[in-house]
């Protein structure tokens, strides 16, 4: 119990450093002194400084690949599966925005091995989205377009959001999360889909007439 309090110190300890000094000028001298522990305290938990970002990644991928598995097990259909995801997705710049932050920032500094196990998880994600979108298009409810460009479109419009994103910003996650459902919806519903009261709940009756550019 002690080692696990230990481990989970130093991966926020070096989460906070990394993220205000960037991974590579961090070393792990400074992480050991700022968690308070040793280089032996630090070396029996982990085996380099790469393992804390491959571990900062890992945090808020496994969150969003369980939210897409419940996803597909909870809906019944490919457009109330694929809001569950939008929903999901944009929670998790919200729940993890330090962790996201850092590793699109500093993932270019990462160990080949590392990317390769990252990889894994990202693409179960990615496949998990495309079967949804192909299931959309098998069975009527989205327009037939190419699956790997609408995902594609998809994950750059969530993804990029840390850029910009306030937690006390003038939207909270939950709208722009509801915000990001309507437009996707929109483009890719089918006519006949989008007339369903199955699925027009998704859709906002209005947008924000607020807008702040300042949120950039």
């Amino acid at each position: 119990m002690a080692e696990q309090s230990l481990r989970d110190r130093i991966i926020e300890t070096s989460l906070r450093m990394f993220e205000a000094k960037g991974f590579h000028k961090v070393t792990v001298d400074q992480i050991v002194k700022e968690s308070k522990t040793s280089k032996g305290g630090f070396y029996h938990n982990f085996t380099s400084k790469d393992e804390l970002l491959y571990l900062i990644h890992d945090h808020f991928i496994s969150y969003v690949l369980e939210q897409g598995k419940k996803a597909n097990e909870q809906w019944d259909t490919p457009t109330e599966r694929l809001h569950a995801f939008i929903k999901s997705f944009v929670s998790m710049i919200d729940l993890y925005k330090s962790e996201v932050t850092v590793f699109y920032e500093e993932y270019m500094y990462l160990a080949p091995e590392y990317i390769n196990d990252i990889k894994i998880k990202r693409d179960q994600y990615k496949q998990l989205i495309f079967k949804v979108i192909q299931d959309g298009m098998d069975c009527g409810e989205f327009r037939d377009l190419p699956v790997p460009i609408i995902s594609m479109a998809i994950f750059g419009m969530v993804n990029w959001t840390y850029k910009w994103y306030k937690q006390d910003g003038q939207y909270s996650i939950e709208e722009i999360a509801d915000m990001y459902a309507d437009i996707i919806l929109h483009s890719l519903l089918t006519e006949e889909a989008r007339e369903n009261p199955k699925f027009s709940k998704f859709f906002l009756k209005s947008y924000p007439q607020d807008f702040k550019t300042q949120m950039f």
